[in-house]
């Protein structure tokens, strides 16, 4: 649906439980609709008592292991990305699609999350934006991000930042390992637990 401008400003929910265990949300917006969007979500929210989780979802290689810990707790798992992608079926899952302008999926994720809830993410200014929503941070490879590292966290990137900008390549990072994987996944049941015993 669009506005008589011809711009799109209003956000689109589509449902496909009829096809298979999961829903899918497509959300596109324009910062006309962010308010409306935030608000519809805080009132589900309010109505629901679990924490949910927030997963930045672009490149993020955990999206299997983050449901496998969602569902002993019963959480609701929010996969956001910038494009439509194929994810773990199963009736805690709601995809949320934004637009493809830069920062959209952080900067949603960044408005629906509240206290109690938990962002996984390897990006760092998102993660210092939920940690001020008093949200629970973890990046894939089960590293916490908490008030008392962030600091050091964004400083560390804004180095490197640098360091690119003068054409020094950093280090590869290898493959995605088991034990990084094993150690996600501990992580993530140790917050999950956490983040019961605060809601």
């Amino acid at each position: 649906m669009t506005s008589a401008s011809g711009s799109l400003n209003i956000s689109l929910y589509l449902s496909f439980d009829s096809f298979q265990p999961s829903r899918t949300v497509g959300v596109w917006w324009h910062k006309s609709s962010v308010r409306g969007l935030k608000s519809n979500l805080k009132e589900q929210s309010n109505s629901v008592t679990n924490p949910k989780i927030y997963v930045d979802a672009d490149a993020c290689p955990v999206k299997e292991e983050v449901l496998k810990v969602a569902e002993r707790h019963g959480f609701s798992v929010y996969y956001v990305s910038n494009a439509y992608m194929r994810l773990p079926k199963g009736q805690l899952v709601n995809q949320v699609v934004v637009s493809d302008s830069f920062d959209a999926a952080d900067d949603w994720i960044a408005e629906n999350v509240t206290s109690s809830d938990i962002v996984v993410t390897a990006d760092i200014p998102l993660a210092h934006r939920c940690l001020g929503n008093q949200a629970l941070v973890v990046n894939s490879n089960g590293r916490e991000f908490t008030e008392a590292s962030i600091g050091q966290a964004l400083a560390g990137r804004a180095i490197s930042q640098h360091l690119r900008e003068m054409g020094v390549q950093s280090s590869q990072t290898g493959p995605y390992s088991k034990q990084e994987r094993s150690i996600f996944l501990q992580k993530l049941e140790i917050l999950c637990r956490r983040a019961r015993n605060l809601s």
